[in-house]
């Protein structure tokens, strides 16, 4: 262990993906084995914090290696204990969690107010596998699979706002009900937290951030099929169809994240895909405002690998001073185009004391192509076993249309179990990664965390 200890960066790297390999070997063992050693690398990691960074290639790693039995397609009962968390919308009933207290003596009368996150990171053992189903009913009497998507106007200025600035602002598309909906569906996730969540709630990234979460979770399913996202997003890409290429359920950006673009919209190109977020919280005024570069998205100096981006680097000088900042409310859509840089800042002591819940990601419009991005990092926002071929049309379930309806084939092959990850894949394409993990172009990720 001693020797171990030595290099903590190598080791942390060589055990993680030892892991993800070694679970393919033994897929009926894997979620316990894994749980404990995922276990012995982060106490590793909280021992060595101040030593070294550790690589998000083998967080990712350790997130990565389901396998057939440990994401098996059987449904996943809801722990008696979290029954009530359906009721209660607003709140989360995990036990708050505390700053330090300050070394000095400060007499009570004169203290400030503790404040206390709104949501504590999940334990280990509560993890849940397989797909999960809240069962929460539908909106405006919308029967499930049954009922078209709705529709939601908007304007020619719009459209023609995102493709100038390369963001727009669409307020109160959804209304209560829906943003009711889904924030019951996020308080299950939230208390139900799925393993595809580990690695991001681990980092501390966020409170809860899940990918694909419409993969497991059927109420963000029906969220795609039956709302008037598609319609929304396949106007203002005027496109006849639309995909969804990735997304993400993110609750509290406890570190926030400085300037930066999109590069993690799944196997497409920059201008085949829409950026998207829906809502579901009133922004605070002091934090957790998006910030915009407008026009940014013409730049042609931003490498497409970088995640980081210095707004004061040459080539930006028209962009940098051109700033929106928009305070979305409560079922409001944020458009943008993939490549418009932008930043989050989060409160400065990193504790939210109330909740900012989004549903984002990226969707591909029609006539999209499959590109394989293995080798860079792209590819962490494509690892599912769809069998795609690059230069092949993104035509599959595990992209599902929207727009202009959703196709019942690809919503039964999602609830069979079919539209999941594969072990053989996942390490493959993570393989590529890890030898270009340790160039500059990937600390870049690093770069972007943290406020202002």
């Amino acid at each position: 262990f001693k020797s171990l200890l030595s290099k903590p960066f190598i080791t942390f790297n060589f055990l993680a993906f030892s892991i993800a390999t070694l679970s393919t070997k033994l897929p009926s063992i894997c979620p316990t084995f894994l749980l404990q050693n995922s276990f012995l690398l982060l106490s590793l990691q909280t021992k060595l914090n101040k030593m070294v960074k550790i690589s998000i290639a083998a967080l990712l790693a350790i997130s990565a290696c389901p396998t057939t039995s440990a994401f098996s397609p059987s449904s996943i009962p809801t722990s008696t204990k979290r029954n009530d968390i359906l009721n209660t919308l607003q709140q989360s009933t995990r036990t708050a969690e505390t700053t330090e207290e300050a070394t000095t003596v400060v007499p009570e009368s004169m203290r400030s107010p503790k404040r206390e996150k709104v949501l504590d990171e999940p334990a280990l053992w509560e993890y849940n596998f397989g797909l999960q189903n809240p069962k929460i009913p539908l909106p405006h009497g919308i029967q499930e699979r049954v009922t078209p998507a709705e529709k939601y106007a908007i304007t020619e200025e719009q459209i023609q706002t995102l493709e100038r600035d390369g963001v727009v602002h669409i307020k109160g598309v959804f209304d209560e009900e829906w943003v009711d909906y889904l924030r019951k569906a996020t308080a299950y996730q939230v208390e139900e937290p799925h393993f595809w969540a580990f690695a991001g709630t681990a980092s501390k990234l966020y409170d809860y951030i899940q990918r694909n979460v419409w993969q497991t979770n059927t109420s963000f399913a029906n969220f795609y099929y039956h709302s008037a996202m598609g319609n929304v997003l396949a106007q203002c890409g005027r496109t006849d169809e639309i995909r969804v290429s990735t997304d993400l359920l993110m609750v509290n950006p406890n570190k926030g994240f400085k300037w930066h673009q999109d590069n993690q919209n799944g196997p497409i190109t920059w201008d085949e895909g829409i950026r998207f977020w829906i809502t579901m919280d009133e922004t605070p005024k002091e934090y957790g405002a998006p910030v915009y570069l407008k026009g940014s998205h013409n730049n042609d100096v931003v490498d497409e690998q970088a995640v980081f981006v210095d707004i004061e680097q040459n080539g930006l000088e028209d962009f940098k001073d051109k700033i929106g900042e928009f305070r979305t409310m409560p079922g409001d859509m944020l458009i943008w185009h993939p490549r418009t840089i932008h930043k989050v800042d989060g409160p400065s002591d990193g504790i939210w004391t109330t909740y900012r819940r989004v549903l984002g990601g990226t969707v591909a419009k029609g006539g999209t192509i499959y590109h394989d991005k293995t080798g860079s990092g792209g590819v962490l926002s494509d690892l599912g076993r769809h069998g795609l071929e690059d230069g092949q049309k993104l035509d599959s379930a595990f992209f599902p249309i929207v727009y202009p309806t959703f196709d019942k084939s690809e919503a039964a092959d999602r609830d069979s179990g079919q539209v999941g990850r594969s072990p053989r894949d996942i390490v493959g394409k993570l393989g590529g990664l890890a030898g270009k993990a340790s160039g500059e172009k990937f600390f870049s990720f690093f770069k972007v965390l943290g406020s202002r």
